[in-house]
């Protein structure tokens, strides 16, 4: 298990027409590619939170895979915040 010193976390929260495009299945896959850990949900104020945690590339390169989105989404806006990386997590999941 990698030290939290060498893991980058990040929470996103993304706007725009980010649900109901299959957003979240996609950010699971992107996350996947990139070796992360974490978690992606839809928000009731209709957009998608993040949070994301691995390498600093890998991290940086989701985040900027955030601001595109899969092909039917239409991204507005990506908050990105630095958070405590929490080692207990093992994969990346879509959370409900």
């Amino acid at each position: 298990m990698p030290t939290m010193s060498a893991v980058k976390a990040i929470r996103a929260i993304v706007t725009g027409r980010v649900q109901g495009v299959g957003f979240r299945y996609a950010t699971l896959r992107e996350a996947q590619q990139r070796g992360l850990t974490g978690w992606v949900r839809n928000i009731s104020a209709g957009q998608v939170e993040v949070l994301a945690q691995g390498s600093a590339t890998a991290v940086d390169d989701l985040v900027a895979w955030l601001a595109a989105g899969p092909r039917l989404a239409s991204v507005v806006k990506v908050e990105v915040a630095a958070t405590e990386p929490d080692l207990d997590l093992s994969t990346f999941h879509v959370r409900f």
